[in-house]
């Protein structure tokens, strides 16, 4: 019996020696020596020195100076990787790539091809019509109410705004409770619907839209003001001009542009995509260094060539660019961007 218990025990002790210890240890000491940069996980350094993050995960970008990665499910959170599954008949898919596209999308051709649609939906959203009907944003309201309740539920300076609003209008949140009694105590966004309804009324052709202001310490801060135009309108009322205008000849946008990765996390973008969003990037950087336009675009353009590569050495796929790559390459260019 002894010897049986003794074996197995050093069976064990071997087991886990090799196992917990010595295997360990030698994938380790071989990633360290032959892949140094692969088995700390692929992580990137500023210009100033700085980790800035892996070229293996994708970052949420919103300046206008950078080019932006795919959206992501999972607001780029990689303990929470995962795909939206929202089905095609769902309005959320439609309203998040309406919302995308708004801002960016242009005339495919006639007589504004190659112009951004953004102010024409702004020249609409202010005529304050829709379908022929009056109060563009009630109707956008109580059609999605979701919808509506997303944003109040957004930023804290949003479901301020409507608490504020409901001081001031005590009268037409105690008809709604006595309309919904079993919500005695409404939050911002129960008041949603009702609070849009009333700001359509009360300022056609406008939306309460997000405006930074300097405060007296020399910080800045949030605040919501009633707009008329911004990228606000042309993001969420894009699919309800669209709607309005079912014939405009609308140039086609990238696929990955619009739709997430299965992860959510997809670090590289098509070079279609890159270049889709040159523009734009181009634009603000001539801008912030008083420069050439179409010589910024040239430079910005070739990075983006120089940077892209497709899978397996050009066998499989097209061909991609890595979204934090090209942009830190922007940085080392033309320094930080504004604040």
């Amino acid at each position: 019996m002894r010897t049986y218990v003794s074996k197995s025990i050093l069976l064990l002790s071997l087991s886990v020696l090799v196992c917990c210890l010595i295997y360990p240890l030698a994938v380790w000491a071989i990633g360290q020596t032959f892949f140094p940069f692969t088995a700390n996980g692929s992580i990137v350094a500023g210009p100033d020195g700085k980790p800035v993050g892996s070229i293996l995960i994708a970052q949420p970008l919103t300046k206008d100076e950078y080019f932006w990665p795919r959206p992501s499910a999972a607001s780029y959170d990689a303990s929470a990787s995962s795909s939206s599954a929202l089905a095609a008949s769902n309005y959320l898919l439609r309203n998040r790539v309406a919302t995308m596209i708004g801002p960016i999308v242009k005339y495919g051709s006639g007589s504004k091809a190659g112009q951004l649609v953004a102010p024409d939906i702004e020249v609409w959203f202010q005529k304050d019509q829709y379908h022929g009907q009056p109060h563009v944003v009630a109707q956008w309201a109580d059609a999605h109410n979701e919808l509506a309740q997303a944003w109040v539920s957004a930023d804290p300076a949003h479901a301020q705004y409507v608490n504020e609003w409901a001081q001031t209008h005590q009268g037409m949140v105690a008809e709604w409770i006595k309309q919904n009694p079993a919500t005695l105590h409404p939050q911002a966004a129960d008041l949603a619907v009702l609070f849009f309804e009333n700001f359509s009324k009360d300022n056609p052709g406008r939306f309460p839209s997000e405006v930074l202001k300097a405060t007296p310490d020399g910080k800045t801060q949030t605040v919501i003001e009633s707009a008329a135009n911004g990228t606000d309108i042309q993001a969420t009322f894009f699919d309800m001009w669209r709607q309005d205008h079912p014939d405009a000849p609308l140039a086609a946008v990238p696929g990955d542009m619009v739709t997430t990765s299965g992860s959510g996390l997809d670090p590289d973008i098509t070079l279609e995509n890159a270049e889709y969003q040159l523009d734009r990037v181009a634009s603000k950087w001539a801008a912030d260094l008083k420069r050439d336009p179409a010589q910024v675009r040239s430079e910005i353009n070739q990075m983006i060539k120089a940077d892209a590569y497709a899978p397996m050495g050009g066998l499989f796929g097209e061909k991609i660019v890595n979204v934090l790559q090209v942009n830190l390459t922007l940085r080392k260019r033309y320094g930080v961007p504004p604040a």
